[in-house]
């Protein structure tokens, strides 16, 4: 990557603010711009120049970081930084590029950053005129590489705390990230929510009940907040 990419820092904790700023540092492809207190001061910043990449605070005063992460261009990505775990569905669903509970070790941080330089990279490379190519699968980190995930491969996705694991027909995946960041990834006419633990691919399920679905042996949870959706869903293929 040859071009820098342009941060700010966004937290109403000093502290928080100092620790973020010594980790970019550290990083020569990142720019800071600014280290910002407030959502005002945020505005006065993107006004004025084109911002790449937000560290965002989310419980602040007056504008919370969930707010305005709405409020800004889609242009711009963000990194949400919080002390809050309670966040983390709302913060996914924002398309955010990472989700990080502080206290952040640096080690962590380096890795959404390097999540975030992945996904440019990759939109760099691809002709404009393609870029709207659907592809059969996508790319998870685990044991420090992107590793391929064929979407007919998969078998079910289970949620593991600040883990998932992706069981496919030929390994078992680890990946830090949340079950609805990968949700968003599947395609919805293949795979299916069953709980709020576990995706399933619709042509691997063997066997199912009101209560549970089969696959490979392995019985899932069908979870009393999705039920009438699963069991409708599977009456009708």
């Amino acid at each position: 990557m040859s071009k820098k990419i342009k941060c700010i820092i966004v937290d109403d904790e000093p502290m928080a603010r100092e620790i973020l700023v010594s980790y970019v540092e550290k990083i020569s492809n990142l720019e800071l711009i600014k280290s910002c207190k407030n959502a005002l001061e945020v505005f006065e910043v993107i006004n004025a120049q084109k911002i790449d990449l937000l560290f965002l605070d989310i419980n602040m005063p007056e504008v919370s970081g969930l707010s305005l992460a709405k409020m800004i261009g889609k242009e711009s990505k963000v990194i949400f930084t919080t002390a809050y775990r309670d966040y983390a569905v709302e913060g996914f669903n924002l398309k955010a590029v990472d989700y990080l509970l502080k206290p952040i070790a640096f080690d962590r941080f380096l890795e959404a950053v390097t999540t975030f330089f992945d996904t440019i990279s990759v939109a760099e490379e691809l002709p404009k005129e393609n870029q709207h190519i659907t592809t059969n699968f996508f790319f998870v980190r685990s044991e420090r590489k992107m590793v391929k995930v064929n979407f007919d491969e998969i078998l079910y996705v289970e949620s593991l705390s600040d883990y998932i694991k992706i069981c496919t027909q030929k390994s078992t995946i680890i990946t830090r990230e949340t079950i609805t960041n990968v949700e968003a990834k599947l395609p919805s006419q293949q795979f299916l929510r069953v709980h709020r633990s576990y995706i399933v691919s619709l042509k691997r399920i063997d066997s199912y009940t009101n209560e549970f679905i089969e696959i490979t042996q392995k019985a899932i949870p069908i979870s009393r907040k999705y039920k009438d959706v699963v069991l409708k869903k599977l009456e009708n293929i």
